[in-house]
């Protein structure tokens, strides 16, 4: 099967730091059915856990001494030529490029609100390849106290459109879907058209959303599912907490904070024709 790859600009892979890494792994192993593999060498200095879903990379899994929190990264062609291109465009740079083994090569970055993201030049490993479908990476959003500086930021730093869709911000990266339909998905358009998917959709890579008053703007994860209310149940039982959960036009949505503190969305997708 091709390995899914990623153009410059699009989201491509996730992962999620916490204080402990084997609590955090049996949460989400039981919770979305991932399986987790050591990434780093025994001798190494810290913990990197690939996780992935019936044999498919998800994201990853690595130990801090900080909060818990999940991570989006950004594909790029050139992490060193990038740092320059997204910090002329105002960006600050928290970790300068630095090779993840012969994974590939990542920094860390927030934009001018302060908003955490990171960047990956793939190497050997070329992102997610699993997303969309139960227990997989979903969507991030960004959530902002500025969508217009936010749309100025990232479509100078990696070419970002956004559409305001009435009930939310569409981000896409142009040429997207050819990309897809190329690669690993060559029905994508016909697929969406059968459930009347919003014009330029096969572009779509991420959602702005306004920040939750007092809330700091940051980049936020969603997971899939197939039943919000049996996973949000799954999610306690599990010793996770429900913020909330919400009904929209194309979602059965809830928000979830993990035993650890990390919060993610889990979504349903409803389409209005089904």
């Amino acid at each position: 099967m091709m390995p899914r790859t990623y153009p410059a600009g699009v989201p491509s892979w996730i992962d999620t730091e916490q204080p402990d890494v084997d609590a955090a792994a049996d949460f989400y192993g039981r919770f979305f059915g991932w399986s987790f593999a050591d990434a780093m060498p025994p001798e190494a200095p810290g913990r990197y856990l690939i996780a992935t879903l019936d044999g498919a990379d998800i994201g990853g899994l690595s130990g801090s001494s900080q909060h818990a929190a999940w991570n989006t990264y950004i594909a790029v062609d050139d992490a060193d030529a990038a740092i320059g291109r997204l910090a002329s465009a105002g960006a600050a740079v928290r970790s300068a490029p630095a090779d993840a083994g012969e994974g590939g090569r990542t920094a860390v970055l927030t934009d001018p609100e302060g908003a955490e993201f990171r960047i990956w030049q793939a190497r050997r490993r070329l992102g997610t390849q699993t997303v969309n479908r139960p227990g997989s990476w979903n969507f991030s959003d960004l959530h902002t106290t500025d969508i217009a500086a936010a749309k100025a930021f990232y479509g100078e730093g990696f070419g970002w459109q956004v559409d305001d869709l009435g009930f939310g911000w569409l981000v896409r990266r142009p040429g997207y879907g050819d990309h897809l339909e190329a690669t690993v998905d060559p029905d994508i358009r016909a697929r969406q058209a059968a459930v009347a998917t919003p014009s330029g959709f096969e572009d779509a890579i991420a959602w702005f959303a306004p920040a939750a008053p007092g809330d700091r703007p940051h980049w936020h994860v969603s997971f899939a599912v197939a039943d919000r209310d049996q996973s949000a149940a799954d999610a306690e039982r599990l010793g996770a907490t429900v913020q909330s959960q919400s009904n929209e036009q194309w979602s059965r949505t809830a928000l979830i904070r993990d035993p650890q503190g990390a919060e993610f969305t889990i979504s349903q997708f409803t389409p209005p024709s089904g």
